[in-house]
C-alpha cells in the first residue's frame, strides 16, 4: 500500500489518541512516545511494554495511537521514538521500504501469521484450501464475500493479492474496522452460517471461536512473520536501556493470544496485571540489567 497524500501530514494531526501511562516522577525527563495501531495484539503489547518500562526503567512513556502508515512515517521522521509493530518480511514490507535506513529495528516479539479463517463446523471436504473458494456453491453460501479489515493494513494488501492469485473472480474483500470483522464472524457463529474473513496469530478470536486457516498452497497471504519492534535513528544512543529491553522481549503466541482475551473479557489493565504476576519470570528477564 503506497503513502497517500493525506498521509503525509504531521504525524500530530493524524493521530487517534495519546495518552500518558502512570505518573511520571519529575526527575523522569521527556517522555518517549511509543506508537500502535488499533489492533488488539499490537495494543496489548504496547501497554504492557510501557507498563514495564515506566515502572522498571525510570522513563516515562507517552502511548500513541494512530493508523500504520502515519507509524512508520513517524519513526522515519522522529515524531514517534518507537513503534509497535512491523510485520515482515511480507505485510508491512511496502512501508519498510520506504523508510530502510531511516529506522532501528529492535527485538523480534514474537512470530506470527496471516490467512482466512472459516468456522470449525464448514466441512474441511467442501472448504480447505483458499482454492476451494471457487466451488460455485462454496461461493453461494459464502455470498461472495471475504470478510476484511480496514484499507491501509498490509493483510489488506495482501488479500487483495489473494485474491487475483487464486482467481477469486466471484468475491468481493468487503474492507472494514477489525471491530466490524469480528462482528460479522460473531454473528455468523451465532447462526451457524458459513463465513470467510482475513484474520492473523496472535488474537484472541482463536480463544473464543472455533475457527481454522485455510491452505494458503500458492503462498499468496505470505508465511510465517516476525512482529517486530522499531525505534527512531539514534534511539539507541538515547535510550539504551529502553533499547536493550526491547530487544529482549520475546512472547509465545499461547500467552499472549491468553492475555488477549483476558484484555476483552475484563480490562487491559487486568489482563496486563495478570500477565506480569504469571509470567514473573520471563519478565525479569526480560529487565535483566535495569
Amino acid at each position: 500500500m503506497t503513502f497517500k497524500k493525506r498521509e503525509l501530514l504531521s504525524l500530530t494531526a493524524g493521530l487517534a489518541s495519546t495518552f500518558a501511562i502512570g505518573a511520571a516522577p519529575a526527575w523522569a525527563g521527556k517522555p518517549i512516545k511509543l506508537g500502535y495501531a488499533s489492533w488488539t495484539d499490537s495494543e496489548f503489547v504496547a501497554r504492557l511494554l510501557a507498563k514495564l518500562i515506566g515502572d522498571n526503567l525510570r522513563t516515562p512513556v507517552e502511548l500513541v495511537r494512530t493508523d500504520i502508515a502515519l507509524l512508520f512515517q513517524g519513526i522515519a521522521r522522529g515524531d514517534l521514538d518507537v513503534m509497535m509493530m512491523a510485520w515482515l518480511p511480507v505485510t508491512h514490507a511496502d512501508y519498510w521500504k520506504r523508510i530502510e535506513g531511516k529506522a532501528e529495528r529492535l527485538g523480534t516479539f514474537y512470530k506470527g501469521r496471516n490467512g482466512w479463517v472459516v468456522p470449525g463446523y464448514v466441512p474441511e471436504a467442501e472448504l480447505s484450501s483458499i482454492a476451494d473458494l471457487t466451488k460455485p456453491e462454496v461461493r453461494k453460501k459464502m455470498g461472495g464475500i471475504i470478510q476484511g479489515i480496514e484499507p491501509g493494513a498490509g493483510l489488506t494488501r495482501i488479500s487483495l493479492g489473494a485474491l487475483e492469485a487464486y482467481g477469486l473472480d466471484g468475491y468481493r474483500l468487503q474492507e472494514a474496522s477489525e471491530l466490524a470483522m469480528l462482528s460479522v464472524v460473531d454473528r455468523a457463529l451465532r447462526q451457524e452460517r458459513w463465513v470467510v474473513a482475513t484474520a492473523w496469530s496472535p488474537h484472541w478470536m482463536f480463544g473464543k471461536y472455533d475457527l481454522r486457516y485455510l491452505a494458503d498452497p500458492k503462498k499468496a497471504l505470505g508465511g510465517e512473520e516476525e512482529s517486530i519492534a522499531l525505534g527512531r535513528p539514534g534511539l539507541s544512543k538515547d535510550h539504551p536501556e529502553v533499547a536493550a529491553f526491547l530487544s529482549r522481549v520475546q512472547i509465545t503466541l499461547k500467552d499472549l493470544e491468553q492475555g488477549m482475551l483476558v484484555s476483552q473479557e475484563k480490562d487491559f489493565d487486568t489482563a496486563i496485571g495478570r500477565f506480569i504476576d504469571e509470567h514473573a519470570t520471563t519478565v525479569q528477564g526480560w529487565l535483566a540489567g535495569a
